[in-house]
């Protein structure tokens, strides 16, 4: 049996967040917010007032006389308290990177400032350039090429970079927004709209909005742009640029069934709307669960509404995540992992087919195994040891399907019905709050107190063993087919018989990706690089997969192919990867082609070429994949990245770039 040490059991209580620089228990917490901006797309900022109700903490408690926010990349131009002139400094905290936290923002409170009392902290302040929660497109990178565009992604703590704020997942406020933005703009935000944009007369309209349910600065969200929406219920609507509106509505228009089952599943929902924007291709998730209004990435615009299973998820947030929170990034799994089975749950009600759970769960699992593969140790536990680390640089599959795989164990043990009736109490337990590791086991033993079947349970395995959890058993019967036809391929591969002739067309998305993750899987086992290209380029005659408007099924066959050094491939792949944005998909597909030995080269120009095109955390993730640290983007680093120690060598490099340089102008060109 696995022995947790001490740190480990005090990890799975703690939740003083260790990523963030704010004093809410010594100095003051947040508890609502007043945002007064206004968006210049000319100098790329955000500039105006953050104005805090602040709780000071009882007598005894409040041992600083300061209250301090998480602040990066921002400029502070004064403070107030209660009206009048603050002091304030920017602190650099010992041990905490300055690159990657910023610096504290200590605003001192005046001497008669009363225990439990609360008082208003305002802010002046703009954003700039640098600020990664902020990603500005130019025209260019629109679909409609007329008017810039903008959006926000604060998640994890990006947060601090578009406003000073209390960025911890524990800190949750209410707020208020008036937000001044070109007439031409439509703003969104994660809140409720309170009235019409007035126009200001002078090319400016002030928007206004209102966020009543208590939520952590990460789920603070804008996106402006030249936007269209369409009606998908009396609560849900969707919002993209004019030219994909409707395709979008088409897309999404189970949302409002969606919602209706996830209630049925929990509790009605919390938050009066529930609308999804479609954004600009360089959005770098699927989707993100901002209160009232989800991002979601073009990459789900399949044409069938094949890949809305993203909306489902993100519909669960609005209760695994958003209600109920993880305390701190630590215990993210509590966000990701409820997530997943509740997702899993919509979709199998909304396929009437219970046994769709288990054959959505297989490829979990992959996911799973994939990355548990390229992780430090320390980050594939589900409590990971995030110490001094961007909590980004800790996100995969693990929290995601690790954490799945802790519910389901659970759920087997006491049974379905009292496992569902569960998750409902512990909803309405820890609505409006946050919670830990340590309070969910507590919670759940309390509910099940007396019942034997649980007291073996392992808790400190699953929290906090590395590596993979005990292989878990599913229904297999969905993907027996999928299996079937990756068996006869893999056969084929060998030498064994003609090409499967199976005709394939009518099967769904989910199908066909078993089939493709089966035969990946398969590879990996068996400690093989990949198939023949002869395979990769018979299966592309027979089933067209290089031109898939599938986004799911175009990644894993070419991932397929990039490991069967199909040259073919590379044209497709580098299309795929300069043409959105999406992680999921970028960073296997960049790993992959750096490993490969017809690819290399090409991912490090490509990527180089293209880097201004992703958001900020893809290209700080891929760089960081591929071993291209700052300093060695400009040669020498690449250099010795590939190796290179001769001039010889230097010179058929410059040839080959210049060649994948051509390649990508044609590729650019052909997107316009």
């Amino acid at each position: 049996m696995f022995v947790a040490t001490a740190d480990d059991k005090a990890r799975a209580s703690n939740s003083l967040d260790v990523t963030s620089l704010s004093n809410p228990s010594s100095g003051g917490r947040c508890t609502h917010l007043e945002l007064k901006v206004e968006l210049n797309f000319s100098t790329k900022t955000i500039a105006g007032t953050a104005t805090y109700d602040v709780e000071i903490p009882k007598e005894g408690d409040n041992t600083d006389n300061f209250v301090s926010f998480d602040c990066k990349d921002l400029i502070v131009n004064h403070t107030t308290v209660n009206g009048g002139v603050a002091k304030f400094d920017l602190v650099t905290v010992p041990n905490m990177d300055v690159s990657t936290f910023g610096k504290s923002l200590r605003v001192y409170l005046p001497s008669n400032a009363a225990p439990l009392s609360t008082v208003k902290v305002s802010i002046d302040y703009s954003t700039t350039p640098q600020s990664s929660a902020i990603q500005w497109l130019p025209p260019e990178q629109t679909l409609g090429k007329k008017r810039p565009y903008l959006f926000t992604q604060c998640q994890a703590i990006h947060a601090r970079t578009l406003l000073p704020c209390q960025d911890a997942p524990a800190v949750k406020v209410t707020y208020k927004a008036t937000v001044t933005t070109p007439t031409w703009a439509t703003c969104l935000m994660s809140a409720l709209s309170v009235s019409s944009p007035t126009d200001k007369g002078d090319g400016k309209s002030v928007h206004m909005w209102d966020q009543p349910v208590p939520v952590s600065t990460y789920l603070i969200a804008f996106c402006v742009g030249e936007l269209e929406s369409r009606e998908i219920s009396g609560r849900c609507r969707v919002w993209a640029e004019p030219g994909i509106v409707d395709a979008v509505a088409y897309e999404f228009a189970e949302t409002e069934q969606f919602l209706k089952i996830a209630e049925d599943l929990t509790l009605p929902y919390q938050w009066g709307r529930y609308d999804v924007v479609s954004l600009p291709p360089s959005f770098p998730y699927g989707g993100m669960e901002n209160p009232c209004l989800t991002f979601v990435t073009p990459t789900l615009l399949a044409g069938d509404r094949s890949l809305a299973d993203v909306v489902a998820h993100e519909i669960a947030h609005s209760w695994t995540g958003n209600l109920v929170t993880n305390a701190t990034w630590e215990h993210f799994w509590l966000n990701e992992g409820w997530t997943m089975w509740l997702q899993r749950k919509i979709m199998a009600r909304q396929k009437n087919d219970v046994k769709f759970f288990d054959f959505d769960a297989i490829g979990g699992w992959k996911h799973l195994t994939d990355d548990v593969a390229l992780l430090p140790e320390d980050f594939t536990r589900l409590i990971p040891k995030i110490g001094g680390s961007d909590p980004d640089d800790a996100f995969s599959g693990v929290p995601y399907e690790k954490g799945f795989n802790l519910l389901i164990s659970l759920e087997r043990i006491v049974g379905t019905p009292a496992f569902e009736d569960f998750a409902k109490a512990y909803l309405k337990r820890f609505k409006f709050v946050t919670v830990t590791s340590q309070e969910f086991k507590t919670y759940f033993e309390s509910y099940f107190a007396g019942q034997e079947k649980i007291a073996g349970f392992d808790w400190d395995r699953w929290f906090h063993l590395p590596g993979l959890p005990p292989t878990p058993t599913f229904d297999r019967s969905l993907a027996q087919t999928s299996e079937d036809l990756g068996n006869a391929w893999l056969s084929f591969d060998m030498g064994k018989g003609a090409a499967p002739s199976a005709d394939i067309s009518e099967w769904t998305t989910n199908q066909t990706t078993c089939f493709l993750d089966f035969m990946l899987v398969t590879l990996e086992k068996q400690g093989k690089g990949g198939v023949k290209s002869n395979t990769t380029r018979s299966m592309d005659r027979i089933y067209n997969f290089s031109s898939s408007k599938n986004s799911e099924i175009l990644h894993r066959f070419s991932l397929l192919s990039i490991g069967a050094e199909d040259s073919a491939i590379l044209p497709v792949v580098l299309e795929f990867i300069t043409t959105q944005g999406r992680m999921k998909f970028v960073r296997p597909c960049y790993r992959a082609l750096y490993a490969s030995k017809m690819g290399r080269k090409a991912a490090i120009a490509t990527f180089k070429e293209n880097r201004s095109f992703y958001h900020a955390i893809a290209q700080k993730m891929v760089a960081s994949d591929m071993k291209l640290d700052e300093e060695g983007q400009g040669g020498s680093g690449v250099l010795k990245v590939l190796g290179i120690e001769d001039r010889q060598e230097l010179l058929l490099i410059g040839v080959l770039g210049v060649a994948v340089a051509g390649a990508l102008m044609y590729m650019k060109s052909k997107r316009k």
